[in-house]
């Protein structure tokens, strides 16, 4: 017995139309689902390339040029000395017979300090005088001859050569009168320097001899003796830096400090300049006087010297950090209103370490950048930021220490 295959059901089969319908939605869903994807991707580039930008932009804090103060108080060291110093020395030789005035005395003008005694001198004297005496005595011979001879001279008892012998004879003995006075004199003055004085009012500084002590004359050979100083006024000197010089003038005041007076200004005045540079320090020697007429001072000393001085008005004054070295010199960078960079050339003035003094290139309250990247350009946009606050100190209830 055969067995036969039925025929399939031709109602269930798809249509054509159906299935070209579906085939439609699908490439529909297809192209729907890549234009999605393109755009998705295409908005993605944008984003991502707009981040990029964004983030490219140099972020950058800012400071406020300020202005120098008007006036600066510049402390220097000086040097204490007394208005009138002078050592004593002898100027005739011999050996100390005796002295008056010790350090701390008080003397004036014209006051005996010291005696000194001068046995050659006191003999070269005496001698001198004796060949004073003898110089005369020849002289007065030889004047007395020269008058007999030229009365003789008109009767013609003698001849004329005779009586110019005996009036040239005369002058030189005349000559030799004055070369003995002038001797004398000398020995004379040099007797009167057995008597040391004081030269001017003023103290005793220092003594440097004692009886017996043997003397020669002269400040290159012997011993200087005393030394005496008029306190009642003292010079300050002092070294002032090159950068300073055009605001130190003369008349200013000044007030000097002393350890040896905490809390004491002691007002002085400029008095003159070296009118030089000290091409070694580069420093300008500067004079200033004081009164000290109570004598609370000392020469010697050491001293703080405080200036006022102005600096000059077109000054600002920026930190250090602000400063950017490139080839073409030294610049900062400025930032406009619209967040757009300038490069400013600029000409320093003093170093004060954290900060710089600006003659040219900058105006007070301009807006500079801190910290300055060295791939700054001119005219690049940079976003302005806020610098983050520093944490907080907390103390440690325990120890006391801050974290």
């Amino acid at each position: 017995m055969s067995r036969t295959t039925p025929e399939p059901n031709r109602s269930s089969r798809p249509k054509p139309a159906v299935l070209r319908v579906a085939g439609v939605a699908i490439v529909v869903v297809l192209i729907g689902a890549a234009a999605w994807g393109l755009s998705s991707r295409s908005s993605a580039e944008a984003d991502l390339k707009a981040q990029t930008a964004k983030q490219a932009i140099t972020n950058v804090v800012l400071i406020k040029a300020k202005s120098g103060p008007k006036t600066e108080d510049v402390v220097l060291p000086g040097t204490v000395q007394a208005v009138l110093d002078a050592p004593i020395y002898a100027r005739t030789s011999g050996y100390v017979k005796a002295w008056y005035t010790d350090i701390g005395a008080q003397v004036t003008k014209g006051q005996l300090l010291a005696e000194i005694d001068t046995p050659e001198v006191d003999e070269q004297l005496r001698q001198a005088q004796a060949d004073l005496n003898t110089a005369e005595a020849n002289g007065r011979l030889a004047e007395s001859t020269a008058k007999r001879w030229e009365a003789l001279v008109r009767t013609d008892s003698v001849s004329k050569q005779e009586n110019d012998e005996k009036a040239a004879d005369a002058a030189a003995k005349n000559a030799a009168v004055a070369a003995a006075r002038a001797n004398v004199a000398r020995l004379q003055q040099l007797e009167g320097f057995k008597r040391v004085v004081a030269p001017f009012d003023g103290i005793v500084t220092a003594r440097k001899t004692d009886i017996g002590a043997l003397i020669n004359a002269g400040s290159g050979i012997g011993p200087e003796l005393f030394h005496v100083a008029d306190t009642s006024k003292l010079r300050i000197y002092v070294q002032v830096p090159q950068a300073y010089v055009p605001m130190v003038k003369t008349g200013m005041t000044a007030n000097l400090r002393f350890i040896e007076f905490p809390g004491r200004d002691f007002p002085a005045t400029v008095s003159t300049t070296a009118e030089a540079m000290d091409p070694t320090a580069r420093t300008l020697l500067v004079e200033l006087q004081v009164d000290n007429a109570k004598h609370e001072l000392l020469p010697g000393g050491y001293t703080e010297v405080h200036l006022a001085v102005a600096p000059p008005d077109s000054a600002v004054r920026l930190p250090v950090n602000t400063l950017l070295f490139r080839a073409e010199g030294l610049r900062v960078a400025k930032v406009d209103g619209n967040s757009r960079v300038n490069l400013a050339h600029v000409a320093l003035g003093r170093d004060f370490g954290t900060e710089v003094e600006v003659l040219t290139g900058v105006a007070p309250d301009e807006q500079i950048v801190i910290n300055p990247p060295d791939s700054l350009r001119e005219g690049q946009e940079v976003r302005v930021v806020t610098p983050a606050a520093p944490a907080p100190q907390i103390a440690d209830a325990g120890n006391g220490a801050k974290k």
